[in-house]
């Protein structure tokens, strides 16, 4: 998407950079979402924690990627997700009002927020069907496919959760004392 200098200033202008440490939450379950996020560096972890009391990853975000948990964001209820950095963080937050602004004034945020928003919808539903329909070793691959720098930057038990698999099952998909690889 294309915008002049007076448009660019315009998106800017809703925008307010922030910093945040390693494991320091954006976003607690239960809190109102005031904005969504924009990672310039770093990474994070968006997680739902059950009624049981355990963490579910539902996403990793790294750069260039928005997060948050939309839902509350655009509804303005608590939120059911917690994000937190796992690496010190620097982001663009974008608060509703600002969100608002810029889909009423600049028509070309508009498409773009809905084409995010869509992209977001179907990598989803793609992560969904891959949790409820292949193996864990392909599972595994795919993660691999898609994001090949995430298993060096997050630990295994991280990835594991993220995968839906035990520990000891992603350490059997990986070769021991290397940098995570298929084993075929």
């Amino acid at each position: 998407m294309s915008l002049n200098d007076e448009e660019f200033a315009l998106v800017l202008a809703q925008f307010t950079s922030r910093q945040f440490r390693k494991q320091q939450f954006l976003i607690r379950e239960g809190e109102r979402v005031r904005e969504l996020y924009f990672v310039v560096q770093g990474l994070l972890k968006l997680v739902h924690t059950d009624a049981a009391g355990k963490a579910h990853i539902v996403s990793f975000a790294m750069e260039d990627w928005w997060e948050g948990d939309f839902a509350a964001y655009l509804a303005q209820t608590p939120a059911t997700l917690s994000l937190q950095c796992l690496e010190d963080t620097a982001v663009w937050c974008l608060p509703l009002a600002g969100y608002e602004y810029l889909c009423q004034h600049l028509p070309p945020m508009a498409r773009f927020f809905l084409v995010k928003f869509a992209r977001g919808g179907v990598a989803a539903q793609q992560r969904i069907l891959s949790l409820l329909t292949l193996p864990a070793r392909e599972r595994y691959e795919l993660l691999l496919r898609q994001y090949p720098t995430l298993p060096q930057r997050v630990s295994k038990t991280l990835l594991a959760a993220y995968l839906g698999v035990s520990r000891e099952t992603l350490s059997r998909l990986v070769e021991p004392g290397r940098s995570p690889k298929i084993v075929r």
